[in-house]
């Protein structure tokens, strides 16, 4: 078995029957597979020094071998349309596709193949042959949804960092990047409609550094946003990689930084909310939006202009949060609790339902899907709405048992943010213990779930939450090389959690790593944190115990 990640379905390949010396091969392109040759020519041809020029039509020429691409669409109806074979001869290399997806899959593996030197950005041996062993490779995911979701609210990430993710996670076949755009502590997309969103609302005075119970500040001033062509740019980069970008707008908690920017959309009666300022802390603020007409009115301009920077065929999907709403300034608004009186809603909880439910109605109307939380089971779901379920497999399993699309990525399994080991050297610990081989033993589908509501289950996701991670080098930190076991986990059809190979994937990271080192990844070795990569004396918020698994 080659030394793969994520794991093939089926590889065979046979070292006595020899191998495939690439020396300048031609590519040979069928139709409809233009975006893979434009890729295998910009990303290989950086690496080898290869032009990968195509045949003239009727030219054979002695002792240069060929990599030919082809889609078979009739494939996808028994495969998936991302799924993929890869043949190898002694003179030339068949990457085949049900899709173009599939196709592009097929040509990062064969990167792979070639050995962590075909990651590079220019050639470190000119001239040199690249050798593959004679054999195939039939493969395929498991799941249609690979996710992971970065955070850039708490901590911005600038635009080329976020291209740089894009192509980690297509990288390891992972297909949809979940952008948390906004928060109580950021909000990080222009709204041309609302300007203050991004004059005011995407910075902060300064951070608590540490977790919420750290004395820390640091009081540099920190912000930054994704003007409108920013995010085109990252729509179109991640479309290109087959990767599917679903944006988060947070309502009605986590709002701060758009109360701050836009006062009138707080609880005016309670709070003086033109002396809001953009949260510097971390946690879960009081200030959330009111209940009022015309915050509906503010918030779907923002999706109007959202939707025509996430076209439906490559962003299908809307977040909208709905999780983590405090309920004591409706509590104590008198203009909220003639609203409850006014809809007929069930109280406080009621409210935060209503808020969900209108956006589904009003994205459904655009042919859009609204996804969140799963807070939003609470006061009852439209149909057609998914759950992320973050709270532990509870929420999924309900969602999926009464009809409702579910992506799994519950905290106690898939928060890359929590830490890695429970050593004292672990740089700002969070959360719960979740090391290599843990998030390598996660399973998306609960055993409980019935036949019929485990098909609801669309796939996992693995979030990063950025409070304590202040930077690409600390993010790269939390989430490799963990990620590469989640996206074993989401793309190859592996045993029950205690039968998997665990060993074997071990030893297939020993080249991964090199792989990562050579795309210049800052994860985390082995052996525990570099130096550089400590934060002593800054404080984590470590858990003691684990809750059950539920």
């Amino acid at each position: 078995m080659p030394e793969l990640i994520p794991q093939p379905r089926y590889a065979r390949f046979v070292r006595e029957a020899g191998e495939c010396v690439l020396d300048d091969p031609l590519l040979d392109a069928g139709p409809g597979t233009g975006g893979t040759a434009r890729w295998l020519r910009r990303e290989l041809g950086a690496a080898t020094g290869w032009e990968l020029p195509g045949p003239a039509a009727g030219e054979v020429r002695d002792g240069r071998a060929v990599i030919r691409l082809a889609l078979r669409p009739e494939r996808a109806r028994t495969a998936g349309a991302e799924s993929y074979e890869l043949h190898v001869t002694q003179r030339w290399v068949l990457l085949e596709g049900a899709g173009p997806a599939g196709l592009f899959y097929a040509a990062q593996t064969l990167r792979q193949l070639l050995g962590p030197e075909a990651h590079r950005r220019a050639p470190t041996a000119p001239g040199r042959a690249w050798r593959l062993p004679v054999g195939g490779i039939l493969d395929g995911p498991r799941f249609g949804w690979r996710g992971m979701m970065l955070d850039v609210a708490r901590h911005f990430m600038p635009k080329d960092g976020v291209l740089r993710y894009i192509d980690l996670i297509a990288a390891h076949k992972l297909n949809v990047l979940h952008l948390h755009l906004t928060d109580d502590q950021g909000w990080r997309v222009e709204i041309k409609r609302h300007p203050r969103l991004t004059e005011v609302g995407a910075w902060r005075p300064r951070s608590r550094w540490g977790h919420r119970a750290s004395p820390l500040w640091n009081e540099t001033p920190h912000g930054g946003f994704y003007t409108q062509d920013d995010i085109r740019e990252i729509v179109a980069y991640a479309a290109e990689r087959h990767v599917r970008v679903v944006p988060e707008i947070d309502v009605p908690g986590h709002s701060q930084a758009a109360i701050a920017a836009y006062p009138e959309l707080g609880n005016t009666d309670v709070v003086d909310t033109a002396a809001l300022r953009v949260w510097d802390d971390w946690g879960v603020s009081e200030n959330v939006l009111a209940p009022t007409e015309a915050v509906l009115r503010f918030y779907e301009g923002v999706f109007e202009e959202l939707l025509e920077l996430f076209p439906a065929d490559v962003s299908p999907f809307v977040h909208v949060g709905g999780d983590e709403c405090p309920k004591a300034q409706w509590r104590a608004s008198t203009a909220a609790q003639e609203r409850i009186r006014q809809l007929g809603v069930d109280g406080e909880d009621g409210l935060q339902s209503w808020f969900v439910r209108h956006f589904d109605g009003w994205l459904a109307e655009r042919g859009r899907r609204l996804i969140g939380w799963d807070e939003i089971l609470e006061g009852g779901l439209a149909p057609g709405a998914a759950v992320s379920s973050w709270r532990g497999y509870a929420g999924g399993i309900a969602a999926a048992e009464a009809g409702h699309d579910v992506v799994m990525c519950p905290e106690q399994r898939v928060y890359l943010d929590h830490r890695q080991a429970g050593g004292p050297e672990e740089p700002v610990p969070i959360g719960y213990v979740r090391s290599l081989e843990d998030v390598y033993r996660f399973e998306p589908v609960p055993p409980q779930l019935s036949a019929q509501a485990a098909a609801h289950v669309l796939g996992a996701q693995a979030n990063v939450w950025t409070e304590v991670t202040e930077n690409r080098s600390r993010v790269d930190y939390q989430v490799f090389p963990r990620l590469a076991a989640f996206a074993e986990v989401v793309w190859s059809q592996l045993p029950e959690p205690a039968e998997r190979d665990y060993a074997g994937f071990e030893a297939r990271m020993g080249p991964h790593y090199r792989r990562l080192d050579v795309l210049g990844v800052d994860y985390r070795p082995p052996g525990g944190p570099l130096p550089w990569q400590r934060r002593p004396g800054v404080l984590g918020r470590p858990v003691e115990g684990e809750p059950p698994n539920v």
